[in-house]
């Protein structure tokens, strides 16, 4: 499923408009990235959470040519699925 096929499926499950349910579903995204990029925590009691985690500067090799590269240090979003998620995807 992309975005639109989301949009159609909220627009119809809701009974709203496509255009309501993309502005809704645009709204979602944008709130949740703002959260992560404060460094909050975005949590959904039964479907998950986001949060933010920083990942160290290492170093790593190049599979190509097997030098040695520096990877820079970043922050990454992790997602972990509620309980309610899970038992409704290993059903």
């Amino acid at each position: 499923m992309n975005k639109s096929d989301l949009i159609d499926a909220m627009a119809a499950h809701a009974g709203i408009t496509k255009a309501a349910a993309k502005l809704a579903l645009e709204s979602f995204l944008e709130n949740v990235e703002g959260t992560l990029k404060k460094g909050g925590r975005v949590s959904l009691v039964g479907f998950g959470s986001w949060s933010v985690s920083s990942r160290a500067a290492r170093e790593g090799r190049n599979p190509q040519t097997g030098k040695t590269i520096k990877i820079a240090a970043k922050n990454v979003v992790k997602f972990k699925a509620g309980a309610e998620l899970e038992g409704a995807v290993n059903k």
